[in-house]
């Protein structure tokens, strides 16, 4: 369900001259206190089309007749008849029927709560948002299976995902919570590889404080670092979703701001294409150099929402715009921008799937920024970057446009391996039972049988975390495991593609018996543990050992790195989280005797 403007059918309509509609009509339709009412019934006399309002009441859709006639309806509210002029924005309000007038086939509640508002009954849910659905890892026995594959890639999409809703008092769905994700976002310290390799491999194992009798096993991979002087030159596409639903302050509007970042960064030998869809499917811009950063800003800074969300020939067509000018041994991409509310074309997963499949084997990458809330298709996006080669971040606010598309420019755009991933290959006679934190399977991929381990792409810079709860035998426990020469408790054979290359390079590494026992290392290794906390205890996990918000927040103010911004946030994040969830939590009762006696 859309969060603006909800069109339950909007289709192109022609006049008999082929000439296209002139206008779009879009309102607001309020109450009489002037809360917005979601899921009014909004007739089109001409056409016979039917719409409904979102979320915050808005609605909007295309007509070729400078006047029009609305029906608007909704339950408990006085019907209208409403004349459209032009494209003039309409500020509807409904007066509600007299209680002796409604009828009894009004809806109603199995149960509610008395004096809660509207605005309070919002909180109750998310709106139309989809969501993969996830199956958590489950504990596995190293004896029977010691080795687990692993796709690595750098997507951090989930934890801003996260923060917006925090933000606004919201629960977070249990499947918007990618713990990998999280990790992703507050990266360790880098260490660069050597010489010329195109990552390090580090390990560690430190205490995990939801359960003492275990450790956690961290894993860092650290990519190279690209030199910006020396980056190949870049063929850009920007796809950008101009549909009505992108009519909001924080879509299209962040969309502007957040790509006027990204041209700061660009080069002459750079080149840019935009391409649009929404109203219209069009090339705007074909190829412009990046420095002509001007003539790029007026256009995006010129673009209007408006129509249906007609995706896939979007797709279609900036895949064929980047082909065009495709740079042999550069930086070919897609950068694709949506709330990802395809409703025109192809619109399931798996038909999307299908689609960037066949565009991939161009040997283009595809990055997507999501944006907006309440119809917000996480599920679409994240199979798009996956299944295209690329990477996926959320865009909540103006600074995370600013960190991804800016500051972290190099790693947002620019790939130093591709199919990144590992298995490792635990000791039984060491790891009785392990569990991966995060990298959570689809549901549906997990019943293919044929469904294999793929890995991501991973940019400059970049550096990934892999955390694994194992469960020590009863030899681990007796050694001395300070010491770094120690035999390994696992091995690593870690794989991956480089840009443009067909061959899969190999590498392998043992992960030594080392505990953390430096102060900084320990607070380092706990910081991540309370992370992988956080998005357990938001996921619900099972696993979790009675471990609470409070238990959280009193491990993130001992850990936290207070000189950094973004760590100092997240502890304000989750004492925001442990309010809200309090609210959940069932009250303990005390267990309670109960004597039946027998009468005669």
């Amino acid at each position: 369900m859309r969060f603006g403007s909800i069109l339950l059918l909007c289709l192109f309509f022609y006049t008999a001259t082929g000439v296209a509609q002139d206008y779009f009509v879009r309102g607001v339709i309020k109450d009489s206190t002037g809360q917005p009412l979601q899921n009014v019934q909004i007739l089109q006399v001409s056409t016979g089309l039917l719409f409904k309002t979102g979320v915050l009441g808005s609605f909007g859709f295309s007509s070729n007749r400078f006047t029009d006639t609305l029906l608007i309806s909704g339950k408990g509210f006085r019907a209208e008849k409403i004349t459209t002029t032009g494209a003039t924005p309409l500020q509807i309000v409904l007066g509600p029927i007299p209680l002796g007038q409604r009828l009894t086939a009004n809806t109603h509640l199995s149960s509610g709560a008395a004096n809660m508002n509207r605005a309070q009954r919002k909180n109750w849910f998310t709106g139309g948002e989809t969501y993969a659905e996830l199956l958590e890892n489950k504990w596995i026995n190293t004896a029977g299976f010691p080795t687990t594959g692993i796709s690595l890639s750098v997507d951090q999409a989930s934890y801003s995902n996260i923060r917006r809703f925090i933000a606004r008092g919201t629960y977070v769905p249990a499947d918007a919570v990618r713990v990998e994700e999280i990790f992703n976002y507050f990266p360790p310290a880098y260490v660069p590889p050597v010489d010329s390799a195109a990552f390090s491999v580090s390990s560690n194992l430190g205490p995990c404080p939801w359960n003492w009798n275990h450790h956690l096993l961290q894993i860092n991979i650290s990519a190279r670092k690209l030199n910006l002087d020396s980056l190949p030159p870049a063929n850009l596409v920007f796809l950008i979703d101009i549909s009505a639903s992108m009519d909001m302050p924080n879509r299209l509007p962040l969309l502007r701001s957040g790509f006027g970042l990204l041209l700061s960064n660009l080069r002459e030998k750079d080149s840019v294409s935009i391409v649009v869809y929404g109203g219209m499917t069009a090339v705007l811009v074909r190829s412009l150099s990046g420095c002509e950063r001007d003539s790029l800003t007026n256009v995006i800074n010129g673009l209007v929402p408006g129509g249906a969300t007609p995706g896939e020939s979007g797709i279609r067509l900036a895949y064929q715009v980047a082909k065009q000018h495709y740079i042999e041994g550069g930086n070919n991409r897609v950068i694709l921008a949506t709330d990802g509310d395809f409703n025109v074309g192809l619109k399931t997963e798996s038909e999307l799937e299908e689609l960037i499949n066949i565009q991939r084997q161009q040997g283009i990458y595809l990055t997507c920024l999501g944006l907006g809330m309440g119809n917000y298709k996480d599920s679409k996006i994240q199979l798009l970057a996956e299944r295209g080669n690329g990477n996926f971040a959320y865009l909540d606010r103006e600074k995370e446009a600013e960190r991804v598309l800016m500051t972290e420019f190099t790693k947002t755009l620019y790939a130093v391996a591709d199919d990144v991933h590992m298995n490792v290959t635990f000791d039984p006679s060491l790891i009785k039972s392990y569990r991966l934190i995060g990298f959570d399977n689809k549901a549906g991929a997990f019943i293919d049988s044929l469904a294999q381990v793929e890995g991501g792409e991973v940019g400059s810079g970049h550096t990934l975390t892999v955390l694994v709860e194992i469960e020590p035998t009863t030899l681990f426990t007796s050694v001395a495991h300070k010491k770094k020469d120690l035999d390994s408790i696992a091995q690593i054979q870690f794989m991956y593609r480089l840009p443009n290359d067909t061959v899969q390079r190999i590498e392998q590494m043992g992960i030594p018996l080392y505990y953390v026992y430096l102060e900084k290392e320990l607070k380092q290794s706990m910081f991540m543990a309370a992370l992988a906390q956080f998005g357990m205890l938001l996921k619900g996990s099972p696993y979790l050992n009675r471990s609470n918000w409070n238990d959280l927040v009193q491990l993130g103010e001992q850990v936290i790195d207070t000189t950094n911004p973004a760590q100092v946030e997240w502890l304000a994040l989750i004492k925001q989280g442990q309010a809200l969830y309090a609210k959940k939590k069932k009250r303990s009762w005390r267990r309670m005797t109960v004597v039946i006696e027998k009468y005669p």
